[in-house]
């Protein structure tokens, strides 16, 4: 059996869903698979020849001890374990992909995912699980089960495909959206992400501000404070977290307007669409100045070319940016790879597949 699943981006909500704000992402056409079976003896046993590796996971004590830091075979195998799951047999396949690595595209919710799927229906009483189940075995399996900081978007976004509105907070509400938009062109900028270097800088710092606001007045919120209450807390916030603050309220109010424009029964506004990208973009770039200079040149290129708009897109600081190119993408393509990067033309995918 085959189990497939796509990358994603993220469209809006950047930095914002571990501050309890929604996101709206979507699945991309890059995805990885895994072709796998059982076998009579126990353990599991994966070829991976796009990185020309081999992993070997004897499977001779429950739960699997980690080796390795974020060793997410092992940690999807002990989630299913405490799921009831059970594997007498063992599993030998082989993992290929087209997700770029390591650049904020999701290729290792991608792979947890992927692993799930084909764990669950492997395992000694095979079970069909629902997507939206896979995306919170997934969030357990890669963040809880490490104690990394990240949020939820990456699983859903991957397991349930196409896009998708995700609030976490206070409990999950998802809502599957089909507008339809055209091509993106993907940017890999090939520049080695600093993920938890950028996280502790834009999510401690920017908890850091709301606690101490909320001493000050304990009735603000993110979710419902607007923008032009910032100005009341100028005085005691330095220049760049005052800058911070109005940057995610911005990026919160963009998310809003998008949501509303991504949800009409009208024709897609595809200008209005990139345009609220690329302001979307600004306050990543000066606010949590999570963009790089590269990143920077390719989504004026991409602009240039006739592209609608774009953004970074990940947690920043190098990886990838995309840019909505419904028309002639290759030429938006061909100015990102004159600026250094390595360019991909995709579309909105669907999520996790078995086959």
């Amino acid at each position: 059996m085959t189990a497939s699943t796509p990358g994603r981006i993220c469209l809006f909500g950047e930095h914002q869903d571990y501050l309890g704000l929604p996101v709206i992402a979507a699945a991309i056409s890059r995805r990885i698979a895994i072709e796998a079976h059982n076998v009579a003896t126990s353990g599991f046993r994966l070829n991976l020849p796009d990185i020309q590796d081999l992993v070997q996971i004897p499977f001779d004590r429950q739960p699997l001890s980690y080796p390795n830091d974020r060793d997410y075979f092992r940690s999807a195998v002990n989630i299913l374990l405490r799921e009831g799951f059970t594997f007498s047999r063992g599993i030998e396949g082989e993992v290929r992909g087209n997700i770029p690595i390591n650049s904020g595209t999701s290729s290792s919710s991608a792979l947890i995912v992927t692993w799930l799927n084909v764990l669950s229906q492997l395992a000694d009483e095979p079970r069909q699980l629902a997507p939206e189940r896979l995306a919170e075995l997934g969030y357990r399996a890669e963040v809880l089960e490490f104690g990394e900081p990240g949020g939820m978007m990456d699983h859903y976004a991957t397991a349930v495909g196409n896009v998708i509105y995700l609030e976490s907070n206070p409990d999950i509400r998802l809502l599957e959206l089909t507008p339809a938009l055209g091509t993106f062109v993907l940017g890999d900028s090939q520049e080695p992400k600093d993920t938890l270097g950028i996280l502790k800088r834009v999510k401690l710092g920017m908890l850091d501000i709301i606690q101490r606001i909320t001493v000050v007045n304990p009735r603000f919120s993110l979710h419902n404070s607007a923008i032009t209450e910032a100005a009341e807390y100028k005085d005691f916030l330095s220049k760049d977290e005052y800058i911070l603050l109005k940057g995610n309220l911005a990026n919160r109010d963009i998310l809003r307007d998008a949501l509303s424009l991504l949800q009409s029964s009208g024709p897609m506004d595809h200008v209005r669409f990139g345009q609220l990208l690329t302001d979307h973009q600004a306050n990543l770039r000066d606010a949590q100045r999570i963009s790089t200079p590269r990143i920077d040149r390719m989504l004026d290129a991409s602009l240039a070319a006739g592209a609608l708009g774009g953004k970074i897109n990940g947690s920043g600081g190098g990886g990838c940016m995309f840019a909505y190119a419904p028309e002639n993408p290759q030429a938006v393509a061909e100015a990102i790879q004159r600026e250094g990067g390595k360019a991909y033309i995709v579309q909105i995918d669907r999520g996790t597949t078995l086959g």
